[in-house]
């Protein structure tokens, strides 16, 4: 904070120098003044916070320096220094700004006390100032985030005069009563990888988008929205471009930008803001980087939401075989492919990968049955199964972590049991039952001696491996028949039997009925 000391008084000037220790106050001592003239001259440049002036100087005197002084700089704090004790210039000193009067042979603990009373009225209008700033950056904030996702209807007048304000302040509109076409712009910024100061290099971006066009911006956690005037050769699309790689070319980044329609009124706003969102939520999918509008997006109508059986049935293997890098291979083959779809939207996408998941997530409960894994899970159940789409992130990442999750704890469950491969080898049979499953292929696969397997299966089971096999294969069918609307012999055929007739004998046999007896029982 600094503070000048204004006297024609040589002796005056120096003493009020040398005898108080102005930095031990946290001022800063300009260089006195010999005269008012002198002061005000310096003044606009050095800008002092404080001045400390003598009344009666030859020359221009104290009070008419102080009324010029607060014309210029009317936060400036000015004390009164006076050999006169004469209360009518105190009052003239009051009515020019002047905020304490004191009589030179006041003691210097008298001046100190008085400085330090103007320093501390500085201190509180900065604070004041700050929190004013801040509070009008938040409403600010506030009201154009509630303009593009509500629009003005219900604020009143006194607020949409607040806004065209700023908006004509900042060139969003004219000066002419009759409103300027605008449209609003999504932007976000990455490429710094996970560098602290990315938040600021994603303001610094802000800052450059608000100097370089005619917008108001709010900037987000993850984006910057600009509701920016529309003027061709100033903001239509190649004008946007040209601004959006400065930005890029200056940060080092990669800006990817989505872009509304453009709207005549307030009104339309919400619709601009809505079709920029729309094509926002693209990045990643169409591409990492680029300006991109409706146009670009408006025929993709959506690609594969549900995984085919044999994407299960391949996955189920993966867990099954416990082979992280095979995971990771096949979850990366599965996205890249999605992604490469000319007709796949964000939506489309996240419903396929959820499908995976959820996929996983069945495996577990079947193959895990018995072992505990399929009741450990990794966490509340609507969280380990929620797959949570960040396409400009990396959602490979995300799918390999989640389906990864669900095979370390089916194996976990099993390594802490005496016979861990008895249970990997009923996960095998549950997951092949359609198949011409032998002995010897569940031995082998369990990496054991089929006669040493025969037996420990059965001492385990309770049943030797053809009527463990036969139950699993009834009780599949029976969740078949139950649970959809397939043929009888589609479900023979799905659990394994190609003759439909040896089927009905066998489903018999187990649950004293015929399939279609079952179907249409009311327990079935």
């Amino acid at each position: 904070m600094r503070i000048l000391i204004v006297d024609d008084e040589v002796i005056i000037r120096t003493g009020l120098c040398t005898v108080i220790d102005w930095k031990e106050l946290g001022m800063e001592l300009l260089p006195p003044a010999a005269s008012a003239e002198e002061a005000l001259a310096r003044v606009p440049e050095e800008k002092p916070h404080i001045i400390l002036t003598d009344i009666r100087m030859s020359g221009m005197d104290g009070i008419e320096l102080a009324k010029k002084v607060k014309e210029l700089l009317p936060d400036t704090e000015i004390v009164i220094l006076t050999g006169y004790d004469d209360f009518t210039y105190a009052q003239q000193a009051l009515r020019e700004g002047v905020t304490d009067y004191l009589l030179k042979t006041s003691r210097p603990d008298e001046i100190i006390k008085a400085a330090m009373k103007a320093k501390q009225r500085i201190l509180e209008k900065w604070e004041a100032l700050k929190q004013e700033n801040f509070q009008t950056a938040a409403f600010r904030s506030q009201l154009l985030e509630r303009l593009v996702t509500q629009g003005l209807d219900q604020e009143p007048a006194s607020v949409k005069e607040q806004l065209h304000i700023w908006f004509r302040k900042h060139g969003v509109q004219a000066a002419e009563a009759e409103l300027s076409p605008m449209q609003v712009l999504l932007v976000s910024a990455s490429g710094w990888g996970d560098n602290p100061l990315a938040r600021l290099l994603l303001g610094a971006a802000d800052n450059m988008l608000f100097e370089l066009l005619p917008a108001v911006t709010l900037l987000k956690k993850d984006r910057i929205v600009l509701v920016a005037r529309y003027v061709p050769g100033v903001t239509d699309k190649a004008s946007l471009e040209a601004a959006l790689d400065r930005v890029e070319q200056t940060l080092k980044c990669t800006v990817y930008a989505a872009l509304g329609s453009i709207a005549a009124g307030w009104d339309e706003l919400p619709v601009s803001f809505r079709e920029a969102e729309h094509v926002f939520s693209f990045r990643g999918l169409v591409a990492a980087r680029g300006l991109f509008a409706m146009e670009d997006v408006k025929d993709r109508r959506g690609g594969r939401t549900v995984c085919s059986q044999k994407e299960e049935a391949e996955l189920s293997a993966i867990l099954l075989s416990n082979n992280l890098t095979e995971l990771r291979h096949w979850v990366n083959q599965k996205v890249r492919t999605q992604m490469e779809d000319a007709s796949v939207t964000p939506a489309s996408l996240q419903a396929y990968l959820q499908s995976l998941v959820l996929s996983a997530h069945r495996w577990l409960e079947r193959a895990g049955s018995g072992t505990g894994a399929s009741q450990e899970g990794t966490g509340p159940d609507n969280e380990r199964r929620e797959f949570t789409l960040e396409l400009a992130g990396q959602p490979e990442e995300e799918l390999f972590r989640l389906l990864s999750s669900v095979m370390s704890v089916f194996h976990e469950s099993i390594a802490e049991t005496k016979f861990s491969y008895i249970h990997k080898s009923i996960a095998y049979i549950k997951e092949n039952l359609d198949q011409n499953l032998t002995l010897q292929q569940v031995a082998k696969f369990v990496h054991l001696n089929p006669n040493h397997f025969s037996e420990v299966f059965k001492r385990e089971t309770g049943l030797n491996y053809i009527e463990f096999v036969t139950k699993e294969r009834m009780r599949q069918a029976a969740e078949l028949l139950q649970g959809s609307q397939a043929k009888i012999s589609e479900v023979a055929n799905r659990v394994g039997y190609e003759d439909i007739k040896y089927f009905s004998q066998q489903f018999k046999k187990f649950s004293g009925q015929t399939p279609s007896e079952f179907r249409q029982s009311p327990k079935g």
